[in-house]
């Protein structure tokens, strides 16, 4: 598929004519999000969310910016003016779900990292994981972490734990995946109610969830009348260091014009104001 560098359209969009799986008759998708940078608060509920829905233990005695996990991390930046015309925003930035010549997936030694056909979802496959971390620094969005220590957590908080998710080892690179589990859950939901298809409604990720400002907006980017597909669309949507081509499945909308020029800045690495 060729690259659409410099637009807003959705990734996929040259797929929505047809997009039904050869192997099984399965409708295919491509979930992605769009974050409302302007409702967006940066309370940092998405990433407890995720935390605690992922079983990210507590940060260990030691742990810091670069060897914490925190699978969606909120960055601030601002316009870099004084007061009183000062103003600032917030980019909760997780993996972005490259499209196009994943880089994350084209360095891995050990085939750790797939991204599903059938969903567009960009997996990590934490058993297959031997710790290069060649995957961390292809990734252009610094959205990949390492364990640095085996998951310990306080004495009878192991009792709170996500029984649908495993635990990963010391030792392997984790990321965000869509809370793919949710979606598995939702198949198996609408399997046991004779369906093929899922009710967008019951597969809606963590962060998207406990956002209390309803700022993410989460579904199936090939699904025209979404309501995730239509933002993308807008005009004022963008996409983070578009200019590389991998045409990620994560969104961003803002009616700030400062903001949408943010897109090709070093949004992960605070390269501008204070983030």
């Amino acid at each position: 598929m060729e690259n659409n560098i410099g637009t807003t359209e959705p990734a996929v969009e040259n797929e929505n004519a047809s997009h039904k799986s050869e192997s099984s008759g399965a409708r295919k998708a491509r979930y992605g999000m769009v974050i409302d940078v302007d409702s967006c608060t940066g309370c940092g509920a998405c990433m407890v969310g995720c935390a605690i829905e992922n079983n990210v233990p507590p940060a260990a005695r030691g742990a810091d910016e670069r060897t914490g996990i925190t699978p969606i991390r909120v960055y601030k930046a601002d316009n870099g003016r004084p007061f009183p015309e000062s103003n600032s925003v917030y980019f909760p930035i997780s993996c972005q779900q490259c499209e196009h010549h994943t880089p994350c997936v084209s360095v891995c030694p050990q085939n750790a990292v797939e991204v599903d056909p059938q969903t567009g979802i960009v997996g990590q496959i934490p058993v297959r994981c031997l710790g290069c971390r060649y995957c961390m620094t292809a990734c252009p969005y610094h959205a990949r972490y390492f364990n640095w220590w085996d998951p310990t957590w306080p004495a009878g908080m192991e009792k709170t734990l996500n029984p649908d998710v495993s635990p990963r080892m010391r030792g392997v690179v984790e990321k965000c995946n869509f809370c793919f589990h949710r979606l598995q859950a939702a198949r198996e939901k609408a399997a046991a109610a004779g369906k093929t298809e899922i009710d967008p409604g019951d597969y809606i990720p963590a962060c998207a969830e406990s956002c209390p400002t309803s700022a993410i907006t989460f579904g199936d980017l090939l699904d025209e009348e979404s309501a995730v597909a239509k933002l993308a669309k807008s005009k004022n949507s963008f996409r983070l260091l578009e200019s590389l081509g991998t045409q990620p499945k994560v969104y961003y909308h803002s009616e700030r014009e400062w903001v949408r020029k943010l897109a090709e800045s070093g949004i992960a690495e605070g390269e501008f104001g204070n983030g």
